[in-house]
């Protein structure tokens, strides 16, 4: 197995090491048919059954899934570990000749049973494959949540957004209570596990109030720019930021409508 894309020494090192396994598993065990060859195949799961493996002798396989690329299998791979309908539809193709050697899934796994040391190769095989797989998923992954966020104790009275500053965090209070303010005059509440300062990040504007804290605070600082990514990758987020701004926009309403329609004062 070989992974798209660039990937550290060590998988290389794993890549070569797991080349050498299954011509180990395969020893002494006869193909239960000739061999299967394709000039090119856009599906292999066309022409490939539950009841063989397959090592591919000759030729690349490309792996899709949801049409997107995932790596490929060449010389010294085995092929069709699970074929089951209800897994989710892995197609293998490829672009030139290949060279299959089909071997009886059952047939493989008594040869396998027999040798405790080759028993133990499988283990090898197929964990190192997944291991592979999972590495290669952490360096794609976009960051968690809170993976790089920095965390800050702030104390009552402390003032956490100043209006007229530049907007390159979004803020959660984890625990706690603030309050905002704009010209001094105070124009709404920020509770626990509210998201705040995301407005003039979208706006790339300057901070339009002033946050402080009412009581102490556990606030989480997330950068702008992997704010604005996590709000494109997790609707949870997203909705959670529009019913916040709802809210505000509403009791802004509200204290406007209050203010002109009270008395004028003499």
């Amino acid at each position: 197995m070989y992974l798209l894309g660039e990937q550290p020494a060590y998988a290389d090192a794993w890549v070569n090491r797991l080349q050498a396994v299954a011509p180990q598993l395969l020893q002494d065990l006869v193909p239960s048919a000739p061999a299967l060859e394709f000039e090119q195949v856009t599906d292999l799961g066309v022409v490939l059954d539950n009841a063989h493996l397959y090592y591919i002798e000759r030729g690349l396989v490309h792996a899709r899934m949801n049409e997107r690329n995932l790596f490929y299998l060449h010389e010294g791979d085995l092929l069709g570990w699970r074929l089951d309908s209800y897994l989710p539809h892995c197609q293998f193709s490829s672009d030139g000749p290949v060279r299959l050697v089909p071997y009886a899934r059952d047939a493989f796994l008594a040869h396998v049973a027999k040798r405790p040391e080759a028993l133990q190769l499988l283990v090898e095989y197929l964990t190192g494959q997944s291991v592979l797989l999972c590495d290669a998923i952490t360096r794609l992954k976009q960051p968690e949540f809170r993976s790089s966020n920095g965390f800050k104790q702030v104390a009552s009275g402390e003032t956490l957004i100043t209006e007229g500053d530049d907007a390159d965090h979004v803020f959660v209070i984890i625990e706690g209570h603030a309050e905002a303010f704009v010209d001094g005059q105070k124009v709404g509440d920020v509770a626990k596990d509210e998201i705040f300062g995301a407005m003039a990040v979208f706006t790339n504007e300057k901070r339009s109030a002033t946050v402080i804290a009412s009581e102490p605070c556990t606030v989480m600082l997330i950068p702008r720019d992997q704010f604005l990514s996590l709000t494109q990758t997790n609707p949870r987020i997203a909705h959670s930021l529009i019913e916040s701004m709802a809210r505000r926009i509403d009791l802004l309403n509200r204290q406007l409508t209050a203010a002109d329609s009270s008395p004028e004062q003499s």
